[in-house]
């Protein structure tokens, strides 16, 4: 989307912000010729805006998809795997591992801190900028900022709160960590503001997938909502994506029955289909970090041995007839090849490193289904949220394998059934991890055995009672803060668990 949104002109405006020292929370000074020659005209707030998803283009979907899923159950190791990777998955998790640096999440923080702090001048200075306009663009700043700090709520627990942009060197703050009900807070505030002001189109099909609207905000409220335990607001913004009538689900079969050959296509290799609410937007001029570290030779992650057999399954009498999602799609059942991210195609080809564009997913409609699936399941309505996902599975031609019939009744079981058909559906994107978390924290942690279940499966055996142990302390589920911004930062305290 470099070409589609500018993002040359853009990575020129990230270039100008982007310090030169390492501190998590600086920016480049607001010197004379930025504050003067730059916040001028509507212009410099769009390439501003613009600016923000540009900073998504590094090194975050990485780290998306390392906090999402190694702590999991759905990706092994390789040979080429890092010390502090596999540190990580056999849970020995300490502050020096650089897998729990932040900075970039705040950085991206800290473009819409900006954003924030100086569009609003531009009001003043060019008379064509209407304030409608103006909110627009705030709200795109916004539902960033509210997006990133979620991903830091549930990865770290407690983080500090940066709401306001770094001017000048001597204005770097030394901040406290803010409680869970702080950052959550925020984030609210922050979504709430967005979806009062977000357009609901920008007139631009991959504007649409690749910006925040209105219908992403209300994706990103649900996600929250679920999080938080607040059922009948997740339904509510689930409710008004669904109801929006701008989404739906790639058809997995055709009209005359047989295997949709092109839906890997259409969902995953090219992106930005029906069923996307907001993707990265990676393209031929700015590629994806997957092809060294899910692809090459030097890959460091291949999907787990059993996703293939267990999760997905295959028909034994018809090897045509399969789960869509499976071989092929999210994963390459001979060797456990990452697919969604390293295919070329449904029949095998492997994307090159100038082809390793795959999008980033952050929400499709299909999670929309589910997460409104599981707020139903915990409001009484076991019924309906089975409905739902019998969708889902339908559109995947999921096999009778993988079919169960939980009580409708059963909170937990219809809950269960549905975290494995989110396993199916997001296998490898980055929301493993999250969905284990949080249905093994609901009622505090009345279901943590959910995710001791789950880890202690995917361990070595050598290290099964240990990870057990560890796990059974709630404190644990968090990263530490990293060493670093410890010591940059005095006013910080390390989480619980590693102190």
């Amino acid at each position: 989307m470099i070409q589609k949104i500018k993002y040359l002109t853009l990575l020129a405006f990230t270039v100008m912000l982007t310090t030169s020292c390492n501190k998590w929370l600086e920016l480049k000074p607001e010197d004379g010729i930025i504050r003067q020659n730059f916040w001028k005209t509507k212009e410099d707030v769009k390439s501003a805006v613009i600016g923000c998803y540009s900073s998504l283009l590094g090194p975050m979907a990485q780290t998306l998809f390392i906090w999402g899923e190694i702590r999991g159950d759905m990706v092994s190791s390789t040979i080429t795997s890092t010390s502090e990777q596999i540190d990580i998955m056999n849970g020995n998790i300490t502050s020096s591992n650089t897998i729990t640096k932040w900075g970039t999440i705040y950085q991206t923080i800290n473009y819409c801190n900006t954003v924030i702090d100086f569009a609003p001048q531009v009001l003043v200075t060019d008379k064509t900028l209407t304030e409608v306009d103006l909110n627009a663009y705030l709200a795109e700043a916004h539902a960033l900022r509210g997006l990133m700090y979620f991903y830091l709520l549930r990865t770290f627990g407690e983080v500090p709160l940066q709401i306001k942009s770094t001017s000048s060197d001597n204005q770097l703050e030394q901040l406290a960590k803010s409680s869970q009900e702080d950052v959550y807070n925020q984030i609210i505030k922050d979504l709430t503001f967005a979806e009062a002001n977000a357009v609901t189109t920008y007139n631009n099909h991959d504007y649409d997938k690749g910006r925040i609207t209105r219908y992403t905000v209300n994706a990103i409220q649900a996600d929250v909502y679920l999080w938080m335990e607040k059922y009948a607001e997740c339904i509510d913004a689930c409710t008004k994506v669904i109801g929006s009538g701008q989404f739906g689900l790639i058809a997995g079969k055709n009209p005359d029955g047989i295997v949709n050959s092109q839906w890997f296509n259409t969902v995953f290799y090219n992106g930005n289909s029906n069923e996307s609410i907001f993707e990265f937007q990676f393209d031929s001029q700015q590629v994806n970090p997957f092809f060294s570290f899910l692809i090459n030779t030097t890959k460091q992650f291949v999907g787990s041995s059993f996703v293939m057999d267990e999760m997905y399954t295959v028909d034994p009498l018809d090897d045509t007839n399969k789960d869509i999602r499976g071989d092929l799609s999210s994963i390459r059942g001979s060797d456990g090849l990452i697919w969604k991210f390293a295919g070329a195609n449904n029949t095998g080809s492997v994307r090159t490193a100038t082809s390793s564009y795959a999008h980033w997913f952050v929400y499709r409609y299909s999670d929309i289904l589910l997460m409104k699936a599981e707020a139903l399941a915990w409001t009484g309505k076991g019924q309906e949220a089975l409905d739902l996902v019998k969708v889902i599975r339908n559109r995947a031609n999921a096999l009778p394998a993988t079919e169960k019939a939980p009580d409708p009744i059963s909170s937990v079981d219809v809950s269960d059934y549905i975290m494995e058909e989110r396993a199916r559906e997001f296998a490898f994107e980055g929301k493993r991890w999250y969905d284990i978390l949080r249905n093994s924290k609901r009622n505090k942690y009345a279901h943590i055995q959910f995710l001791i279940d789950i880890v202690t499966k995917s361990a070595p055996s050598n290290r099964q009672q240990y990870i057990l142990n560890k796990y059974k302390d709630i404190r644990s589920h968090y990263l530490p803060i990293n060493l670093y911004e410890l010591q940059t930062d005095k006013n910080l305290v390390q989480n619980p668990f590693y102190q």
